[in-house]
């Protein structure tokens, strides 16, 4: 079975994989320094660290709120 490889575009797989991941945190109160290491450090994670802007760590913010939700 073939892993999909992440971008930073992948908000919902991200958000799915963090709601895994990271089941002790709240997404409501991430810091996006926390988010975007948590994003980076996710093994099928393949995107450039420097490609994320405040918009894509929000969509990924909310679609983990909403997963979680």
């Amino acid at each position: 079975m073939t892993t999909q490889k992440l971008s930073w575009r992948d908000a919902l797989a991200i958000a799915e994989r963090l709601a895994e991941e990271h089941a002790d945190v709240d997404p409501r109160f991430i810091r996006f320094t926390d988010l975007h290491r948590f994003v980076c450090e996710l093994d099928d994670f393949e995107d450039r660290p420097d490609a994320s802007n405040e918009l894509l760590l929000e969509a990924i913010q909310m679609a983990w709120i909403d997963e979680v939700s």
